[in-house]
């Protein structure tokens, strides 16, 4: 038994974790963290690294731009990379260009930093572009680019070093009754418990995670290998695909004409998930994906077939000096349809926080602080 009583206990050290503890650990609140893991190697470390408020609806934009805030914060604290590039969207068809239209015109008032740009000006603002065929771009300034395997390493870190924040790996939790939580014979007392790790949801409340709902989405994705020495990306891209893909446009009347011609002219991408974007990191590899597989039971077998979709969609709206792929991979998280996060106490003092749907960069800080009221 542990003789050190902790005023926060956190299970899972991904990002939603992280910001659990992080915002825990400012409020002044004693923190210790448990990874089952030698470290984080979820799905934290394998997406885009983009923060992307414009992708939330307006239900969840403030909460995106908390976290945006929060990232930049902490990027000068714990010394990673991020680069508050902006995104842009382009658009090559008519019914992709009414959709941006009626987007912008329908949430410029609403906090979003937004601009529809006629294709010179977004030739400026991006070399990769293709212009062949350009209509115009969506042009958002709020979106913020980290190497997500990087800041992950340096936020544990800082953590441990700045906040004193224990973090104890190859740790797996096998029992919690508020207010001991254990690891085999080992336990710690803790006032307040967060389980904020998809796998020790499932074994520490099987009852509630069955009845949660909640399901798994895989997402294939490839990187470059490193561009040109100082070449930049600028700002992270996609093009029509994605319009479909995220809440902040489906209030978009014009989006369904844009959702009918996907359906029959790109019956394959529907089928696996597929849209497409684009980020750099610290590096200077070029990340891109993604597909969207649902379901309890996904396969742990990479497509090339996938992985070609995504590459020859790309090479219709963008290129880059270097187009070897060094590395591909998936990535896992949960989601819960119709919500854009799973809150629960299953006992009290205890929190699970999961489901963030694929949003857990975007979101989890300021999720965080509306869970701890900071």
């Amino acid at each position: 038994m542990n003789d050190q009583n902790w005023d926060v206990a956190v299970v899972g050290t991904g990002i939603v974790g992280l910001a659990l503890a992080y915002t825990a650990a400012k409020a002044g609140s004693s923190v210790i963290m448990f990874e089952r893991h030698p470290r984080a190697i979820g799905a934290t470390i394998r997406n885009f690294g983009m923060v992307w408020p414009v992708g939330q609806p307006l239900e969840t934009f403030e909460r995106a731009m908390q976290s945006r805030a929060v990232w930049l914060e902490l990027a000068e604290k714990a010394g990673f990379w991020a680069a508050p590039t902006g995104m842009m969207c382009a658009a090559y068809h008519d019914d992709e260009l009414d959709v941006l239209e009626e987007f912008v015109e329908t949430r410029k008032n609403n906090g979003y930093e937004i601009e529809l740009l006629r294709p010179e000006k977004a030739l400026e603002k991006s070399a990769v572009i293709n212009p062949a065929g350009l209509k115009g771009a969506l042009w958002s300034a709020t979106e913020v680019n980290v190497d997500p395997r990087e800041a992950t390493l340096r936020i544990h870190r800082y953590l441990q070093e700045a906040m004193g924040v224990t973090i104890l790996y190859d740790t797996a939790i096998t029992y919690i009754n508020h207010p001991w939580i254990a690891a085999g014979d080992e336990q710690w007392y803790a006032e307040r418990m967060y389980v904020c790790s998809g796998a020790d949801f499932e074994t520490l409340y099987p009852e509630i995670y069955a009845a949660s709902g909640i399901t798994k989405c895989k997402l294939q994705m490839m990187r470059t290998t490193p561009q040109l020495a100082d070449w930049q990306l600028g700002p992270t891209l996609c093009a029509g695909l994605t319009l479909t893909h995220y809440g902040s446009f489906a209030h978009c009347e014009s989006i369904h004409t844009l959702k009918k011609r996907f359906a029959a002219q790109l019956p394959a991408y529907q089928e696996w998930g597929i849209h497409v974007l684009v980020s750099q990191t610290s590096k200077g590899e070029i990340t891109i994906g993604d597909s969207h597989e649902y379901g309890l039971d996904l396969s742990p077998f990479d497509s090339a077939y996938i992985n070609k979709m995504i590459l020859d969609y790309l090479s219709n709206f963008a290129a880059f000096p270097n187009m070897q792929i060094g590395e591909t991979w998936h990535g896992i998280y949960a989601k819960l349809p119709g919500r854009t996060e799973y809150v629960v106490e299953p006992e009290e003092g205890v929190t699970i926080v999961n489901g963030l749907s694929g949003a857990g960069m975007t979101l989890s800080f300021g999720l965080a602080q509306e869970i701890l009221k900071t």
